[in-house]
């Protein structure tokens, strides 16, 4: 449970609204912003603008009941007029994603049901990104990137980002590394579409204001060769974030105050939807570590709606068209959150539950063994930086071993190449010199990593009762590794923090 102060905190800056909640028309400007429906390189075109402006022809026909986002995505992809939740539909797909855990499995649910020499449904539509259990010894993992690769060959799949000589990624042109932020770096998400995936995280995606889910092995084998998805439209929550966001916050503890509020159930099979001044300033990449945990709150799928931020980031990446929805202005919620963001403080989700908050200053007196940078969540350009800027504050180095685990090789290039990004106020400083005078861990390749323990010689993988602060997404018993280790989720700048002192910190006490 979140300590007593927590919760006091937490009451301060969240308002909820328990009954079913429509949208008021003073926030029209957060669903149909008008910035949003300008073309962009002639890939854009928005539905759904505002009430008061005429409607043009949309491929959900004529709107007579208001929708969400997520309603309407789903309502175009099964050809429907209008949907509304609870009902079970036929939906087209744009993309499903498999990677090396659940890859061979889906394959052979997708030879057994269609035939030894069944055709995937679209060759272009398939993605297959290994990055699971990648760099090491084990035969069986080694085994699934096998199994991967030959049927890949044999479908002629276009999208599949091999890995063969393990012994130095970057000889490997082709891998990416972690398969959500791989999705989006390669130009995978895209406003309006359905993206399903076999990884729960999937919901990552939904930062591009796309429905994006993970499904099982057995749905997957079904799409692979149809195109097809049964799905129940969810209900959806609306969080409404406003308020400057302070400068030693990140969307990690954006995430983890959400999800201590209504819990790792308070949003099972529904969509959450993130609005608000604070959500339009965010990054994309910021956006994606929002959406990323979503899950841990039970939910279907997170959506942040696209704007100018999105397009931008888009900018180079597909040269498939797109077409953004937004929520309509009297679109029904089953529940609204409000929150101040500038009254929060960094948080952490103590063991063993991502819904276990605590203020960081609360946790000032648990001595840590490790400190884990890296995952979806938690892995990406900005996650680096973040630390990086901690660390440079300090001036210090490290107490505990630090692993850095970059998410993907354009991240790790980002980071650690020799053109790699400087850090701002460092006078020309990269990430991989800051990361050095600290005294952090030589970067690994860039993978899942321990985020899910894997085979014993995975790096950084916790195969002792060690307590670890981890920027990753799930602290369940087990999860990194050592069933008895204790690990505590938190954002970048907490994690660095923490690493500095030895003890779990609030990165305050450098940033502010």
């Amino acid at each position: 449970m979140a300590s007593i102060s927590a919760a006091a905190k937490a009451s301060a800056a969240f308002a909820h609204k328990h009954e079913l909640a429509a949208a008021a028309p003073t926030q029209q400007r957060q669903f149909a912003s008008s910035r949003s429906r300008r073309a962009r390189g002639g890939c854009v075109r928005a539905v759904a603008t505002p009430a008061q402006a005429p409607r043009a022809p949309a491929a959900t026909g004529s709107v007579k009941t208001p929708m969400t986002t997520t309603e309407k995505i789903l309502a175009r992809a099964s050809e429907r007029a209008s949907l509304e939740p609870g009902e079970n539909v036929w939906v087209d797909v744009d993309v499903l994603m498999t990677h090396d855990v659940c890859g061979p499995g889906t394959i052979g649910i997708f030879k057994q049901e269609f035939g030894e020499d069944a055709k995937v449904w679209d060759r272009e539509k398939v993605v297959i990104i290994p990055d699971h259990y990648i760099f090491t010894s084990d035969e069986r993992a080694n085994r699934n990137v096998d199994i991967l690769r030959d049927f890949c060959a044999e479908q002629k799949i276009k999208y599949f980002y091999d890995i063969k000589d393990l012994s130095d990624f970057r000889a490997n042109p082709d891998y990416k590394g972690v398969c959500h932020i791989a999705l989006a770096q390669e130009g995978h998400c895209r406003p309006g579409e359905v993206l399903l995936g076999t990884d729960s995280h999937t919901c990552n995606a939904g930062a591009f204001g796309q429905f994006a889910t993970g499904i099982g092995n057995t749905d997957a084998g079904f799409v692979m060769g149809t195109g097809k998805a049964l799905l129940k439209v969810p209900p959806t929550i609306r969080f409404v974030l406003d308020g400057e966001m302070p400068p030693f916050l990140l969307a990690k503890d954006l995430i983890l105050q959400i999800i201590g509020e209504i819990s790792v159930s308070g949003a099972t099979y529904k969509s959450m939807e993130f609005v608000g001044s604070t959500v339009e300033s965010l990054t994309m990449e910021e956006r994606m570590t929002l959406c990323n945990m979503v899950i841990e709150a039970g939910g279907k799928n997170g959506v942040v709606p696209a704007d100018a931020t999105t397009f931008k980031y888009l900018e180079g990446k597909t040269s498939v068209e797109y077409e953004p929805v937004y929520s309509d202005a009297q679109a029904r919620f089953v529940s609204d959150y409000r929150i101040d963001v500038s009254k929060l403080e960094p948080v952490v989700a103590k063991p063993h539950s991502p819904d276990n908050r605590a203020l960081a200053r609360e946790c000032k007196d648990v001595k840590i063994d490790r400190v884990y940078i890296g995952s979806c969540t938690g892995g990406k350009t900005e996650d680096f930086l973040a630390a990086a800027k901690v660390f440079l504050a300090s001036g210090g180095k490290v107490k505990v071993p630090t692993f850095l685990v970059p998410a993907t090789q354009k991240v790790w290039m980002d980071v650690y190449g020799l053109t790699g990004i400087t850090v701002p106020g460092s006078g020309g400083k990269t990430c991989l010199q800051i990361f050095e005078e600290a005294g952090c861990d030589t970067p690994a390749s860039p993978n899942c990593g321990a985020c899910l323990g894997g085979p014993r010689d995975t790096y950084a993988r916790m195969n002792e009762p060690t307590v670890c602060v981890s920027t990753t997404n799930r602290n369940f018993p087990g999860r990194m590794g050592h069933k008895e280790g204790q690990i505590y989720l938190a954002s970048p700048f907490t994690a660095a923090a923490s690493a500095l002192t030895g003890y779990v910190a609030d990165p305050r006490d450098f940033l502010v």
